[in-house]
């Protein structure tokens, strides 16, 4: 991942996810607006991951359990280098 501010990072976030809702016509909005900083933080600041080696066994688990904020998380997957 490119060096890039926490605060674009979490703007990002809540631009892809909108974007895809909107293009989707369908979806909610709440959960990558509220919580794009806190995830952003999580990311960069504190969960060990590895892109480039998802099967890594020492990596960090990150557990969504609301299904609304599913953007939240595909959006933030994509910025750090899960494509």
């Amino acid at each position: 991942m490119h060096a890039v501010e926490p605060r674009q990072l979490a703007n990002a976030i809540r631009f892809l996810s909108l974007d895809t809702i909107v293009h989707a016509a369908e979806g909610h909005q709440g959960v990558p607006l509220g919580m794009a900083e806190i995830a952003t933080a999580l990311f960069t600041r504190h969960l060990k991951f590895n892109p480039a080696d998802p099967t890594w066994p020492d990596r960090d688990r990150f557990v969504l359990s609301n299904g609304h904020g599913s953007m939240l998380l595909y959006a933030l997957l994509h910025l750090t280098g899960y494509d």
